[in-house]
């Protein structure tokens, strides 16, 4: 049984589709899960990820309805564009709120339940965007970064415990959160496809699940350039 957070929308609903088209009974939490698609194979439980209390409260109830978490996919996420002209201290909060304390109230939630029974997966969906800063970027791609290097960490925690962590870094996805951008998203890719690359990983177990194979090379190739160069090139190129 697979419970993801963020299931309403995006990478997060589409994951969702697939697994339960597959077989796979899901759990999908989000916010306002009244907007996601009906599925026999979908429960819903609205939850809110920064509030943690409540997120203990969904895990148990989505275990006595729907028996044993298996994989848990936290993928709830939030964006805004950042301007220094614009610049606003509680836009900061919110989204590290959302996009990382929220992962890791999930986690806090959920992992005890994995460690009792020595056996579970746990995914974030993080960003590319993680790998270093990006121009309009900087509310989101902190977030995304602290996102994986806790994978990385809880990764050496968890090995050989018989819980499995994985870390999925897309590019520039059609979302609703990407659907404001105001400039050009290279190698742009359907959610669907996203999802189905997720899936894939997952049930391979790989460690870093990042798409699509072109950009996560070309940004992993610039990180061997020096750091001023590197900047540089970046922002003349998305500029």
């Amino acid at each position: 049984m697979v419970w993801i957070t963020g299931a309403s929308s995006g990478i997060g609903a589409e994951i969702a589709k697939q697994l339960a088209d597959a077989g796979i009974k899901v759990a999908a939490s989000a916010r306002h899960m009244q907007q996601a698609t009906p599925h026999p194979n979908i429960t819903p439980f609205a939850v809110d990820v920064t509030d943690v209390q409540t997120l203990r409260e969904c895990v148990t109830q989505i275990e006595q309805h729907l028996g044993p978490i298996d994989l848990t996919i936290f993928g709830a996420g939030a964006y805004e564009a950042f301007t220094p002209e614009t610049l606003d201290a509680e836009k900061f909060v919110r989204i590290n709120a959302v996009n990382y304390l929220g992962a890791t109230n999930a986690l806090c939630a959920v992992l005890p339940k994995l460690m009792d029974r020595k056996s579970g997966h746990i995914a974030f969906i993080a960003s590319v965007a993680g790998y270093q800063g990006l121009p309009k970027a900087a509310y989101y791609s902190p977030t995304k970064a602290a996102l994986i290097n806790l994978a990385e960490a809880l990764w050496m925690e968890l090995h050989g415990t018989g819980i499995a962590v994985s870390v999925i870094n897309p590019g520039f996805v059609a979302t609703p959160m990407t659907k404001g951008n105001e400039f050009p998203m290279p190698f742009l890719m359907q959610p669907a496809r996203a999802a189905a690359l997720s899936i894939a990983g997952l049930k391979a177990k790989r460690f870093e699940i990042a798409y699509p194979r072109r950009f996560v090379f070309i940004l992993k190739l610039l990180q061997w350039l020096p750091t001023v160069t590197k900047l540089r090139l970046i922002n003349r190129l998305t500029r």
